[in-house]
């Protein structure tokens, strides 16, 4: 059963409202972007696409008004962009983030199980020995099966950090787990990563193990994960189809994005993978998807078109500027900023 939208539906706008428009300067100061950014992150009046770029730029600044107004956006209504604000405080790797992203964890009853599990996989990423206790007791308790094994992960790779010395993934990203080494053979991963008995984490590394290695027989691999069992191990392999962007992936991400039946942290992941590929073929799927009865599915897909018009247009998906001697922090009056 496909759980298809209406025919013809109006899309969301992802223009900025005029007030806002007129406060963006070229010669806004690291404070002054942080301060626009968390405005266009908590208005719950702009589009999804809008506030999930302000999330995406914000985790490129330190400090406390970036983190808290990434902590605020955890507790959204949308589930989608509360989760992505956990993902982001991982990213950034804040320390000073843990007593929110605990609290998080821990509230079985006020947060949707995806943001519960993007609060645990930051822990990870944070990889204080402190997380521990927490992460612990999260992985007998609590009630999602998805959340239970993201602890499992986050208990890995803290003890992965404490006694290894970490490579820097070529994607830019703190992956949940270290890939693995570079000698295994694609046969060899994709033995492991196909494999339902064997340990979730030791299938992670061979996930981005794969990754890493790319090319046709790593991208069939990771595709053919598609099929497991685990919902978890499913959104990771379409998170990891986003970032290789190969057109090959396209028609088994579609496939999983039209199954009604599919864990919607799935589905969800494979919308944004078919928007980063911006593989035509898929503007109208993502389109008739915007009304999906699933909301973080129905705001994945708008923010997958987002994504497309974008790259279209030869955008960055984060708010930048022309400048390429400011490093995208530092604003002058030589910035033309991009929104």
């Amino acid at each position: 059963m496909v759980a298809a939208g209406p025919a013809v539906m109006q899309p969301v706008s992802t223009a900025l409202p005029v007030e806002l428009e007129a406060s963006v300067s070229s010669a806004m100061s690291e404070a002054q972007m942080v301060s626009f950014l968390r405005r266009c992150l908590l208005d719950s009046s702009l589009a999804v696409p809008l506030r999930w770029r302000a999330i995406f730029s914000l985790r490129n600044y330190k400090g406390d008004d970036a983190r808290q107004a990434l902590v605020d956006a955890m507790s959204d209504e949308s589930n989608l962009l509360a989760h992505e604000a956990a993902f982001a405080l991982g990213q950034m790797q804040d320390a000073e983030a843990i007593a929110a992203l605990r609290n998080t964890l821990r509230s079985v009853n006020e947060f949707h199980s995806i943001v519960r599990h993007e609060a645990a996989e930051a822990l990870g990423a944070i990889g204080k020995p402190e997380c521990l206790e927490l992460l612990q007791e999260a992985l007998v308790n609590d009630p999602a099966p998805e959340v239970r094994e993201t602890c499992e992960l986050a208990l890995h790779r803290i003890h992965q950090v404490e006694a290894e010395d970490l490579e820097e993934s070529p994607f830019r990203s703190v992956d949940p787990v270290i890939a693995a080494s570079s000698s295994s053979s694609v046969a060899e991963m994709r033995k492991v990563l196909l494999d339902e008995k064997e340990k979730m984490h030791l299938r992670y590394e061979a996930l981005f193990g794969l990754r890493n290695r790319g090319g046709p027989e790593a991208v069939a691999a990771i595709v053919e994960t598609l099929h497991c069992e685990s919902a978890l191990l499913k959104h990771e392999v379409a998170y990891v189809l986003g970032q290789l962007q190969d057109k090959d992936s396209t028609e088994a991400l579609v496939t999983t994005l039209k199954d009604a039946m599919e864990h919607p942290m799935v589905r969800h992941e494979a919308a944004e993978a078919l928007g980063s590929i911006a593989d035509e073929r898929s503007v109208e799927l993502l389109k008739s998807f915007r009304s999906d009865a699933e909301p973080i599915v129905a705001q994945s897909c708008e923010v997958a078109l987002h994504m497309l018009e974008l790259e279209q247009q030869g955008k960055s998906f984060e708010v930048g500027c022309t400048n390429p001697e400011c490093g995208g922090v530092d604003h002058s009056s030589s910035c033309v900023l991009v929104w």
